[in-house]
C-alpha cells in the first residue's frame, strides 16, 4: 500500500486539502496526516505545535481557536497556485476520502485529543478499515486500542543509531512496547530496519509499516519483505515504480 505522507506534499502544501486531493488523482491508497486539537476542542490538521512553519505566524495550536487558525495562509509557501489554502479540520480531510480508501490518522498530542477524534469517525461513517491511527507515544495508542478495539493503531519509531552501531530501540524493546500497548503493528523509519527486524516483527504478529520513502528502489526492498505500507512524499511517482515492477 503506498501512503501519501501528508498527503502529495512533495508537490503540494503539506496536510492541506490540495495535498489530499492531489494524492488522490495520483493513486495513493490512503493518506496520512497530522492532528491537534484546538482550544476550542476542534480537530485541525497541521504537523506542529505551532504555525510558524506552515504559516509564517506563530499561534500555538491549541491556545488558539478554529476561527482564528483558519485565517492563515499555508499554502503560499508552496507556491502562488496554491495562496490562500487554510489549515483544515479533520472533517475535511475526511471528505476527500473516496470510497475503500484509508486514513492514516497521525496524532501529534496527547491524550486529550482522543474523545472528539472518535466523535469525527462516528460522525462521518467511515468504515473501521478505512481509518489506522498513528502515534509515536505508546501512552496514546494504548489508549485508543482500549476505547476503539475494532480500529487498527500503529505505534511509531523512529530507529536512532547508537555510538556502538545498535540501534535504539532495539528490537526486543519495541516488542515490549507493543505487546504493552496491544498495537497492531509498528510504523518505522527507513534507518535502522534490516530483513532480520522485519521478520521478526512478522513472526512476533505484527505488522511494519514504514516511512518515508521517496526512491523508488528503497520502497521495492521494503515491498520484498513484506512490509504492509510504504509513506512518501511521492505517492505517484512511487505507485507508478511498484506497479511497474509487479507487472514485470
Amino acid at each position: 500500500m503506498v501512503v501519501a505522507h501528508r498527503g502529495a506534499s512533495g508537490e503540494a502544501p503539506e496536510n492541506t486539502i490540495p495535498a489530499f486531493n492531489l494524492a488522490w488523482q495520483q493513486g495513493a491508497d490512503a493518506i496520512e496526516g497530522d492532528f491537534h486539537l484546538t482550544k476550542d476542542g476542534q480537530v485541525v490538521c497541521i504537523h506542529d505545535a505551532n504555525t510558524i512553519k506552515a504559516a509564517g505566524k506563530n499561534l500555538v495550536v491549541k491556545n488558539t481557536t478554529l476561527a482564528e487558525l483558519k485565517k492563515l495562509d499555508v499554502g503560499i509557501k508552496k507556491g502562488p497556485a496554491f495562496e490562500g489554502t487554510s489549515i483544515p479540520t479533520i472533517g475535511e480531510v475526511f471528505e476527500t476520502i473516496p470510497e475503500k480508501k484509508k486514513i492514516y490518522i497521525e496524532i501529534k498530542c496527547g491524550l486529550e485529543i482522543i474523545p472528539q477524534l472518535l466523535k469525527e469517525v462516528s460522525k462521518f461513517q467511515l468504515e473501521k478499515e478505512q481509518v489506522v491511527f498513528i502515534c509515536f507515544d505508546a501512552k496514546v495508542i494504548a489508549e485508543v486500542k482500549m476505547k476503539a478495539p475494532d480500529f487498527k493503531a500503529y505505534w511509531l519509531a523512529d530507529l536512532k543509531q547508537n555510538k556502538d552501531g545498535t540501534f535504539k530501540p532495539s528490537f526486543e524493546d519495541a516488542l515490549t512496547t507493543l505487546r504493552k500497548v496491544k498495537a497492531d503493528g509498528m510504523g518505522s523509519s527507513r534507518s535502522g530496519i534490516d530483513d532480520e527486524f522485519i521478520a521478526r516483527l512478522q513472526n512476533a504478529g505484527f505488522e511494519h509499516h514504514v516511512w518515508t520513502v521517496n526512491e523508488p528502489k528503497i520502497a521495492q526492498w521494503f515491498v520484498d519483505r513484506g512490509t504492509r505500507s510504504v509513506t512518501t512524499d511521492f505517492p505517484g511517482k512511487i505507485k507508478r515504480a511498484l506497479k511497474a515492477k509487479a507487472s514485470n
